[in-house]
């Protein structure tokens, strides 16, 4: 019945057929493409499975478009039209019951848009529509991707778009009725400009810098998580704890638990830091964040001798958010260091505990429960474990660490305000203090400012002891921290933060420990830090008066200090893509770059130190600007030269004398056309006023040297020539003498009258 109304519509004179028809098979079949790409990079990025419906329904709607083209499908645009609204409705529908990030039911919204539209393309701007939308999608692609086979998909898209935009860009100049089905182009020059956009698009990338207070917020967080029964805001669920009753969480006996190879043991409201073991690597995080840093996770401030435990966490406290809102407002720490505001985005990966991984110090926290709770020591915990797939957002004010500033942080004055965190065994005082002040006193000058005696024993660990895993079981009367700086002289990683903590207790510096999780291993391409369960580790977190609390790492072959906020981060993504690179490097390679990037750092930091020096140095700095602009012009100047005289070696003699004949006049603004046959170039220039007599004849007898020896093998003499181009260039001389004797002539008209 359908076919039966297109009949008589289609033949009606009254509806003539659609203009500007596009026929363009290669054209068509190139758009149907990206627009797959576009749909099934959407639906693997987002893990959905639009596409196995979507697909085949848009090749249908390409066919049917191709076979009826020239047909005004009036019944099939009123369809069309009906399940647009339809379609536009559900989403309506679907977006007011949401309420979290919308990208991916616009990005639905606009396949089932697309899959309609597919169904009456027969005209070139028609199909400039869906290759819009196959842009849009493969985009929005972008923003979900977290794997690099987004970049597998942005190739295939790439190497569809480049035919498929010059296709259009001839139907539009009206090219392709002539070779309708040809790509005009061979494949050599298509793989060519291929890898020279490819090319470009790296390099823009690369050296592209970040302004982190002008990118775009995007908090995502996923759907909301119903739990069940009433927030025990004490417990903290550890899988890596399992004990003999097969349960997990607090209150169970230490004693009872084992190593687990695939969790780490330091995520729990007490841990036993005597459990040791190699644990198998296994992705748990994907972050994206405006600055690297140590994923904060607990702090604890009670030593029991043989781990840690916190003292206060019967003192956490439920916060409850809006119901309309995902925002939790957390309270926020005084301190006189500037901070930066850092937007940081998690999606766990694999089983997780309830607690939630943040940057320090967090401001507010977009996460899917109504409830969460926040321990006294800072740490943020859920009702729930972290379930596989989840996704939330925190906004941290990350205090820069500035050196000179918290060389200034003084010793506190009121100690018991700190008891907790400078709670010793009164067995090993004494023997911690006497430890730590032989290890400053090996300093080349006295030490008396905390933080720089925190910095110099965080060194002085990583010098003095070793990482062992094949340590001896810790006996029921030995003390941990004891053992490993007296008799081990080394241990587990845990083991040194266990060490520094105590260490700068003894010498009256508030410390705690802290676990959390490592940077991780940064993908330059998805801008995302790949976080594992072997990056988890503790590290020594020190209180210094009105500065706040600053984290030191005493682990053999890390950084003083984690990843932090530098004062500049604009290229931060260009020094994170070399550290990538020089991952591949051999090492005396990576040393050489280093040297030099260094040379070249202090060179910049000394020039822009001459703007900060008055006017003296402003001017110093504007003459250096000034010389280095000079020598940069005068030695590309060279360079160029060189190359050209490089080029002209490479010819014979006469081909020599008539390209430089050609580059002179081209110069002059009478450069030859490609179309030109050497003649027709000698003709076209007698014709130029501007250039003289003698200048033709030096034209013409060059242009007859070169025809003669490229046609018919003739060789003329050489001195000749090389007379015949002097006189060519001798040209601008005589013209500057004859406008000179002009107005010589000029002057004496006007002395004489």
């Amino acid at each position: 019945m359908f076919q039966a109304w297109l009949r008589p519509i289609s033949a009606s004179p009254m509806l003539a057929p659609a203009k500007h028809v596009e026929d363009s098979l290669i054209l068509r079949l190139g758009v149907l493409c990206m627009v797959i790409v576009g749909i099934v990079a959407t639906d693997i990025a987002a893990e959905t499975q639009t596409s196995v419906w979507a697909i085949p329904l848009s090749i249908a709607g390409f066919s049917w478009s191709w076979w009826a083209r020239r047909q005004r499908n009036v019944v099939a645009k009123l369809a069309i039209a009906l399940g647009m609204v339809i379609a536009l409705v559900v989403f309506l529908g679907r977006l007011a019951a949401l309420s979290h990030d919308s990208r991916l039911l616009l990005a639905e919204l606009l396949i089932q848009l697309q899959v309609l539209h597919s169904f009456d393309l027969p005209r070139r701007k028609d199909l400039g529509y869906s290759m819009v939308i196959a842009l849009i999608l493969i985009s929005v692609a972008a923003t979900l991707s977290q794997t690099m086979m987004f970049g597998v998909f942005l190739l295939v898209f790439l190497a569809i778009a480049l035919p498929v935009l010059v296709l259009d860009y001839r139907s539009r100049l009206g090219l392709l009725p002539l070779a309708v089905n040809s790509l005009g182009m061979s494949w050599r020059q298509w793989f060519g400009l291929f890898v020279l956009i490819l090319s470009l698009g790296l390099g823009v990338f690369v050296v592209l810098p970040r302004f982190p207070g002008y990118q775009i917020r995007t908090l995502p967080v996923s759907a909301e998580i119903q739990v069940d029964g009433e927030f025990d805001q004490t417990r903290v669920i550890n899988p890596g704890y399992v004990s003999g009753r097969g349960g997990a969480g607090v209150g169970e006996e230490l004693a009872n638990q084992q190593f687990d190879s695939n969790f780490y043991y330091g995520f729990g409201s007490e841990i036993d830091q005597t459990l040791g073991g190699v644990m198998t690597p296994q992705e748990i995080l994907r972050v994206r964040s405006q600055a690297p840093g140590f994923w904060r996770v607990l702090a604890f401030d009670e030593y029991t001798g043989r781990g840690w435990r916190i003292s206060t966490n019967d003192a956490a406290e439920i916060l409850r958010r809006s119901p309309w809102s995902f925002r939790y407002l957390l309270p926020q720490l005084p301190t006189r260091v500037p901070t930066r505001e850092v937007i940081q985005t998690y999606t766990v990966v694999s089983e997780f505990s309830n607690l939630i991984p943040h940057l320090y110090d967090p401001r507010e926290l977009y996460f899917p429960t109504r409830e969460i709770a926040r321990d006294p020591e800072g740490g943020l915990r859920a009702p729930v474990p972290l379930p596989e797939g989840l996704t939330y957002s925190v906004i941290s004010h990350v205090p820069v660490r500035d050196r000179s500033v918290l060389r200034t942080a003084g010793k506190i004055r009121n100690p018991a305000a700190y008891r907790q965190y400078l709670q010793v065994p009164e067995a090993l005082t004494p023997r911690l203090q006497t430890l730590a002040q032989d290890l400053l006193a090996k300093a080349d000058r006295p030490i008396e400012e905390p933080y720089e005696q925190a910095l110099y024993l965080t060194q002085a660990l990583k010098q003095s002891y070793r990482l062992d895993t094949q340590i001896p079981k810790l006996a029921a009367e030995q003390d941990l921290v004891a053992t490993f700086l007296f008799e081990w002289q080394g241990g587990y990683p845990d083991h040194f933060a266990s060490a520094l903590t105590l260490l700068l207790r003894s010498i009256g510096i508030p410390a705690r420990l802290v676990t959390g999780l490592g940077t991780g291993e940064f993908n330059p391409f998805t801008g995302l830090y790949i976080v594992r369960n072997t990056d988890a580790y503790a590290l020594t977190e020190a209180y210094f008066p009105e500065l706040g609390w600053f984290l030191f790492d005493p682990i053999p072959g890390h950084d003083l200090y984690p990843a932090t906020l530098e004062v500049d981060q604009t290229f931060s993504v260009l020094q994170q893509f070399w550290n990538w690179v020089t991952g591949w490097l051999p090492t005396p390679v990576t040393g050489f770059f280093g040297t030099l990037f260094a040379a070249l750092e202090s060179l910049l930091t000394q020039f822009m130190d001459l703007f900060s020096q008055g006017l003296g140095g402003i001017i110093q700095g504007i003459l250096l600007l000034c010389g280095a602009a000079i020598a940069l012009w005068f030695g590309i100047y060279l360079w160029q030269s060189w190359r050209y005289r490089q080029r002209l070696r490479r010819l014979s003699a006469i081909e020599q004398l008539y390209v430089q004949m050609l580059d002179w006049l081209a110069q002059q603004g009478f450069p030859k056309r490609n179309s030109q046959t050497p003649w027709e170039y000698a003709q076209y220039l007698r014709d130029v006023p501007q250039l003289d007599s003698l200048s033709q004849r030096a034209i013409d007898t060059l242009t007859h040297a070169y025809v003669s020896w490229r046609y018919g093998g003739a060789a003329l003499p050489l001195p000749a020539l090389r007379r015949a181009l002097g006189q060519l260039k001798d040209q601008r001389w005589r013209s500057l003498q004859h406008t000179a004797t002009h107005l010589n002539r000029l002057m004496r008209k006007g002395g004489s009258r």
